[in-house]
């Protein structure tokens, strides 16, 4: 099989597991809640010297594409490469949901969340892949609660991407991606959603120079709420930039 075939074969793979992560529930049971909504987003691992670095994140996510508020997402880190194809992260995120949806939050709220991260990298054939496995504490304060709710949660992504020209993927030239990751909710406050949310991807990148790249991309993202009966049906375009600095090398 060629690599456009394993790409293929993956991709669809990733929205087969869009539509079954939910867990069984009686049809009847659930309320499916479909938004429209546009994720705009910056993504940075900055090399400070051979081993150490610093991960710079920022996500602007609208509902109704781009029209009204749903998240501000913040995240940094610092990493460390156990080898030149794993890495570790250990990094803060903060985060700031407005209501949206049919079944909006009673108003907006905050978390704070820790984090950490292996990153593993390898490749099959010409599709290069990345395995990254989270594991994140938060601190959730509903709308109107007097108290903050902790929770945790453990998350699994695994993302491919091709190139369209040669062997790999050059400055200057487009590649596919797709990535498909799954949160699970574990802990004495988790309530029916066990299963938290599945998101499938698939995007047409573009490689500006060894820094930067682009990608403009659909996203199928399925969020079960706390309650267990609503279903988010999220259909999202996504528009990210990654841009990687190399401290090391000044």
């Amino acid at each position: 099989m060629n690599s456009k075939g394993i790409l293929l074969r993956l991709l669809l793979g990733l929205l087969l597991v869009s539509g079954l992560g939910s867990p069984a529930l009686a049809q009847s049971e659930r309320v499916k809640d479909v938004n429209s909504n546009g994720w705009y987003m910056y993504f940075g691992d900055h090399k400070l010297n051979s081993r150490w670095g610093l991960h710079t994140e920022l996500q602007w996510r609208r509902h109704n594409v781009i029209s009204d508020p749903q998240q501000l997402l913040v995240r940094t880190g610092i990493n460390y490469d156990l080898t030149p194809l794993a890495m570790f992260t250990l990094g803060y995120g903060y985060i700031e949901t407005h209501p949206y949806g049919d079944f909006p939050a009673a108003g907006t709220f905050p978390e704070h969340r820790i984090y950490q991260q292996l990153q593993i990298r390898n490749s099959l054939s010409r599709v290069g892949l990345q395995h990254r496995y989270r594991l994140e504490q938060r601190w959730i304060r509903p709308a109107g609660a007097e108290t903050t709710t902790y929770l945790n949660r453990a998350r699994y992504m695994l993302k491919a991407t091709l190139p369209l020209f040669g062997p790999s993927i050059e400055s200057g030239e487009p590649f596919l991606a797709a990535y498909n990751e799954i949160f699970i909710g574990f802990g004495n406050n988790i309530q029916r959603n066990i299963f938290d949310q599945n998101r499938a991807y698939a995007a047409l990148g573009f490689k500006v120079n060894d820094a930067a790249s682009l990608e403009l991309g659909y996203l199928n993202q399925i969020v079960q709420r706390a309650n267990g009966t609503v279903f988010e049906h999220n259909h999202t375009l996504q528009v990210s930039l990654f841009y990687n600095l190399n401290f090391s090398e000044n």
